[in-house]
């Protein structure tokens, strides 16, 4: 178990390039197709015998020509995951979503239940075989719909309303605690209904005879704010949904969970410092493929071995590194404008920099003393805050970022 995974390039498309390119793909990509000229981890395992299989109900991987199919030798959609957001903030659901909710009358009807079900029938048919499955969900997201009976396990009293998050600060809104706590509810709900299918899938593994012989990877591409730090969402954006106005990535959104499974490797916890990058040369490590030049993570392996217990000594996580004025497709390929520099967070064993641009105010948090990060102590700790922004800007160049994002987070 991994406490101190985090996530690098964010949010949900993102967070997938880094994945499968084991790039920092912040720096130049976004949310964006997958060029055919980078060097994927699935590829790779594909070439070297494996059969690729992707399974996922996540509706970005191959809509508009994003290609994230590439390198496998199956692939598996699932529809149904889709809403659309129209101003007034209002939301509805997509045509393939309005059939699948349509369609439901059983938990084993929702997606993350179904994709969960495929990947257990396609292993019983290739259990002999050596294999890459990649297992992708997109719940727990909203809108938070699981089954009441475990929403029911939350708020007993629920009246079966959905609450959709309103990606602003709370403070001014018209977002009622009642509404909050009802979102929270149906989210831990949906949580644990995911919870339940990868169990099951875990569960048929090892009814197969697969668990002395096959690596399992549990991962997640953030986390939410139901209130921590004022928001209600992942990220806050203007009243018309068209550019954003902030993404701060504090613990409860970049600190994302991390859980592995390696045959006779004895189960235990670590505080390494651990991000997305650094899967994909793990994997191939494990799997005994050379680790192409393009990827600039590296492989943890030895922190699971027990080999070290330290890792990375900083980690980045931040939205694709944008200068106001430019269009980001993030969130849902819907064109936006970016109003300001979005903030990156930059974090070390003890502390944890909120950092957007040269002249804009700063957060430092002690995570030692204040691991919710309430209390920023920049003007008591400016000499920790300025190293850690020469890390970051030093780590900028050092993965290639261009001249014109350099400029203006050249300095504290």
């Amino acid at each position: 178990v991994f406490d101190r995974a985090y996530c690098a390039s964010f949010p949900t498309m993102p967070m997938r390039a880094d994945l499968m390119t084991g790039k920092y793909t912040f720096s130049y990509l976004g949310w964006a197709p997958l060029s055919s000229e980078e060097v994927i981890l699935q590829q790779l395992l594909m070439d070297a015998g494996y059969t690729t299989m992707a399974i996922v109900d996540t509706p970005f991987l191959v809509r508009k020509g994003y290609s994230y199919d590439r390198g496998f030798h199956d692939f598996i959609w699932y529809r149904g995951q889709g809403y659309h957001w129209k101003l007034g903030q209002n939301w509805e659901p997509s045509i393939d979503r309005a059939d699948i909710t349509y369609e439901r009358r059983y938990e084993e009807d929702y997606c993350a239940p179904k994709t969960c079900a495929a990947a257990e029938h396609w292993i019983e048919r290739h259990y002999k075989e050596k294999f890459f499955l990649y297992v992708d969900m997109w719940d727990p997201h909203c809108p938070w719909d699981p089954p009441r009976h475990y929403v029911e396990r939350y708020k007993p009293d629920w009246d079966g309303k959905i609450v959709f998050p309103s990606y602003l600060y709370l403070e001014g809104s018209s977002v009622t605690k009642q509404e909050l706590d009802t979102a929270y509810a149906c989210y831990r709900g949906e949580v644990t209904m995911v919870d339940r299918a990868v169990g099951r899938l875990i569960d048929r593994i090892e009814s197969i005879g697969l668990m002395d012989n096959t690596v399992i990877i549990f991962t997640s591409d953030h986390g939410f704010y139901f209130g921590e730090h004022n928001i209600f969402g992942k990220a806050v954006v203007s009243a018309e949904k068209r550019a954003f106005k902030d993404a701060p990535l504090y613990k409860e959104v970049a600190n994302i969970p991390l859980l592995i499974h390696v045959p006779e490797v004895k189960p235990h916890r670590t505080n390494a410092l651990v991000s997305v990058p650094d899967f994909m040369p793990t994997i191939l490590e494990l799997a005994g493929i050379k680790v192409p030049d393009t990827v600039q993570g590296k492989s943890f392996l030895p922190v699971i071995k027990k080999e070290k217990n330290t890792h990375q000594k900083f980690l980045v996580s931040t939205m694709q590194l944008q200068n106001p004025g430019e269009v980001t497709l993030a969130v849902d390929g819907t064109k936006r404008e970016v109003e300001i520099h979005l903030p990156a967070t930059i974090t070390t064993d003890e502390w944890s920099l909120l950092y957007s641009w040269e002249g804009a105010s700063a957060e430092l948090y002690d995570l030692k003393s204040d691991p919710a990060q309430q209390k920023h102590v920049i003007e008591d700790n400016n000499s920790v805050a300025k190293e850690l922004h020469q890390l970051y800007y030093e780590f900028l160049k050092k993965i290639g970022t261009e001249e014109k994002l350099l400029k203006r987070r050249a300095s504290l």
